[in-house]
């Protein structure tokens, strides 16, 4: 029975793969994917404390975001979170009546404390 037999078979070790829709990290393309910096009021008050915002592409994993920064800023992040924003329907005082404004996605990269990212 080859179920509980007692025989171990020999596992190799595997080299970790690049997991489908991530970039790797020698890939000329991880400078794509961080965009701009996000400069809002709640944005600059939260790079007090270590939490800096970018404009990412919708396609971006939080593990692309993380390369990017470390290979951008050589800063070590300790976490990324990803954020959706929706679209907005907007007056355009036209006879069109009402616009949309695309929708947007934005990652907040937490750094270590005393880390930080020089924007120049």
């Amino acid at each position: 029975m080859a179920l509980f037999s007692s025989d171990t078979k020999k596992k190799t070790a595997k080299v970790p793969a690049v997991r489908r829709g991530m970039l790797h990290p020698e890939d000329g393309r991880i400078a794509n994917v961080l965009k701009n910096p996000w400069f809002s009021e709640k944005a600059l008050i939260g790079t007090e404390n270590g939490v800096y915002v970018f404009e990412v592409p919708p396609a971006v994993t939080k593990h692309d975001v993380m390369n990017a920064i470390e290979k951008t800023y050589k800063v070590n992040p300790v976490k990324v979170n990803i954020v959706n924003l929706p679209a907005k329907k907007k007056s355009l005082r036209t006879k069109r009546g009402v616009g949309t404004r695309a929708r947007r996605h934005k990652a907040y990269v937490y750094l270590k404390k005393g880390d930080t990212i020089a924007f120049t």
